[in-house]
């Protein structure tokens, strides 16, 4: 299992996790070392080839529990569509980053082992990884329709020089974390004008 969303200003956080199949999909790696045709062809592969869930988590979440809980959350709900696809519970989860939701969400019903730097080393969560990035980077372009000002067909809505200016310029939008502090900076001073 891994994510991917946790340092934008704007969007969801996306949690994906992967049971490979075998022969597993060719070219796995962490999603960050992909350019992006293969990681969209080896997404696909997985997808179509392979037993997945994704675990969505919107930004009024994100705000309310932060980022952290609302990466938690997404892992949970990431796995519960995992199980429901292999129709049993995964033996364990393998986690990238050194926390896992054990303990941290109730729901959380799995054995869990945290890996840092997991996306490099297991392929399982190398696939988890593409998956969630291409999951992700799919909403956003499909959000940057809807408020082109912000990039975020080029950003994903990180915060870059040019997401920001036009944050400036426009103000937050609703798929903007206001948690955030770049976010809520803005509004403070949109209210101080």
């Amino acid at each position: 299992m891994d994510e991917a969303g946790r340092g934008p200003l704007a969007g969801p956080v996306v949690a994906a996790a992967v049971a490979l199949c075998k022969p597993r999909p060719a070219g796995l790696d962490d999603s960050k070392r992909l350019r992006a045709p293969s990681r969209a062809r080896i997404d696909e592969a997985i997808r179509r080839r392979c037993a997945w869930g994704v675990g969505v988590v919107e930004v009024e979440d994100i705000d309310r529990l932060n980022i952290f809980g609302a990466t938690m959350l997404a892992m949970t709900l990431a796995v519960a569509r995992l199980a429901e696809a292999l129709a049993r519970e995964p033996d364990e989860v393998l986690v990238d980053g050194n926390l896992t939701p054990h303990g941290r969400r109730a729901e959380w019903r799995w054995p869990a082992r945290a890996i840092v730097g997991g996306d490099a080393k297991e392929p399982a969560i190398s696939a988890a990884s593409i998956v969630a990035k291409e999951w992700r980077d799919r909403m956003m372009i499909a959000a940057a329709r809807e408020h082109p000002h912000y990039g975020w067909d080029r950003n994903k809505g990180y915060g870059t020089r040019d997401h920001v200016e036009a944050l400036r310029r426009h103000g937050p939008t609703p798929l903007h974390r206001r948690s955030f502090a770049p976010v809520a900076q803005m509004e403070l001073f949109d209210i101080s004008v």
